[in-house]
């Protein structure tokens, strides 16, 4: 397999504008904010600012403005938008909004298309998606899900209960996961549906406080009672929900490693900064080994995050399922960008944890990654079930 780590100059030339973007708009807005998502004007703003840069909504076709980046393409653009918390919402590539773009464009009717894609990709609106359910339903086990989808006249009822609906908050519209067939525990017969937030079926219950701030429109409780939808509004096909969801969710954890990349490359430059000029014990504090040590491993958990990140866009771009690859590189990247950011919060001392930088709202924003988007358990659970699955396999050959 020839392996070429270059990319298109025209993506090239995307990221760099997309660094100088986010370095002189988007990064004085965060330090206004401290990290945490603004209200909605200054949202819109950023938007607009970035569009007018020509880096707006890069992961979307060009026929709805974007630059139809593929997985390795959106790579190192992700990653520059990541360099700030408030980067990926200024591009429009933030989750929930960046999945379901891309979820919409694979499986969306034409009229779906219209009605939703058009005006989340322009950032007219904003939707989430309500997968997660408290305990015991669905949660690192989808096969849990319990909210249900019935046939009524004219369309579906769904009633049950989901949070850490990201995004809920303000959003026109949700795409909900329910279950057409079975029962919680059962494998399959789940389907995905388009619900409206002024369905009066479709209720906003409490934010829930988390350590992260910087996602847009918080992570809510959302309540589904007796909520009537029409045969329009599935998307997809029905009992179809988990094959859909996979078309989403290998590729969000891929963004969502790239973003968090971007921000432990800024905790690296803001320590690194740092430590060549602080001087203790009569010299620089990047002359002392221990620190040279931090300073180092910084350097080679971003790496290897990067390469683990590109192979699996690489497979996904090929076509392929790459559970694996995906599954190693959110893994790796969200234990690595913790540690970055921890070290970089060391090297800095006091300022570190002070309010003076920003590190100490990087530590609480990362933190929740290795949970998100599936626990790190969950994912070595997978990866040692895939490892023995393919011993057993070639010991039957």
């Amino acid at each position: 397999m020839t392996v070429d780590l270059t990319h298109d100059p025209a993506i090239t030339e995307l990221a760099r504008r997309t660094a100088e973007f986010v370095r002189t708009t988007v990064i004085p807005v965060e330090n206004a904010h401290d990290g945490v998502a603004p209200p909605e004007p200054e949202r819109r703003a950023l938007q607009a600012a970035a569009r007018e840069a020509g880096v707006f909504v890069p992961h979307a076709s060009p026929e709805l403005g974007g630059h139809g980046l593929d997985m390795c393409g959106r790579a190192p653009v992700f990653e520059e938008a990541g360099y700030s918390l408030l980067g990926p919402l200024a591009l429009n590539i933030a989750a929930p909004d960046e999945g379901n773009v891309h979820l919409l464009e694979r499986v969306a009717t034409e009229e779906q298309k219209g009605r939703y894609l058009v005006p989340l990709a322009a950032g007219e609106v904003r939707s989430c998606f309500a997968m997660t359910e408290p305990a015991p339903g669905a949660g690192s086990d989808p096969d849990a899900l319990s909210t249900t989808a019935v046939r009524v006249d004219g369309g579906w009822r769904i009633d049950g209960r989901k949070w850490f609906v990201t995004g809920g908050d303000g959003a026109a519209f949700a795409i909900v996961m329910a279950r057409t067939t079975g029962a919680p525990g059962d494998r399959g017969g789940a389907t995905m549906f388009l619900v409206d937030a002024d369905n009066p079926g479709m209720k906003i219950g409490r934010h829930i406080p988390t350590l992260d701030e910087s996602l847009y429109g918080g992570h809510l409780e959302v309540e589904f009672s007796d909520c009537r939808i029409g045969d329009d509004a599935v998307l997809g096909e029905v009992d179809e929900g988990y094959r859909y969801a996979q078309v989403r969710l290998g590729p969000a954890r891929l963004t969502h490693c790239m973003r968090w990349l971007g921000i432990a490359r800024r905790a690296q430059d803001i320590a690194v900064a740092w430590a060549a000029e602080r001087r203790v014990f009569g010299s620089r504090l990047a002359d002392l080994g221990m620190a040279q040590a931090m300073i180092a491993d910084n350097e080679i958990d971003i790496a290897a995050a990067r390469g683990l990140i590109l192979r699996a866009c690489w497979e996904l771009d090929q076509g392929r399922p790459a559970g694996m690859e995906v599954s190693i590189a959110k893994t790796f990247t969200a234990e690595a960008v913790w540690r970055v950011v921890d070290r970089s919060l060391q090297l800095n001392g006091g300022r570190g944890v002070s309010g003076d930088v920003l590190l100490g709202r990087f530590l609480r924003e990362v933190r929740p990654f290795r949970i998100y988007d599936g626990p790190s358990e969950t994912h070595r659970w997978s990866i040692a079930k895939r490892t023995v699955g393919r011993y057993r396999a070639e010991q039957a050959r």
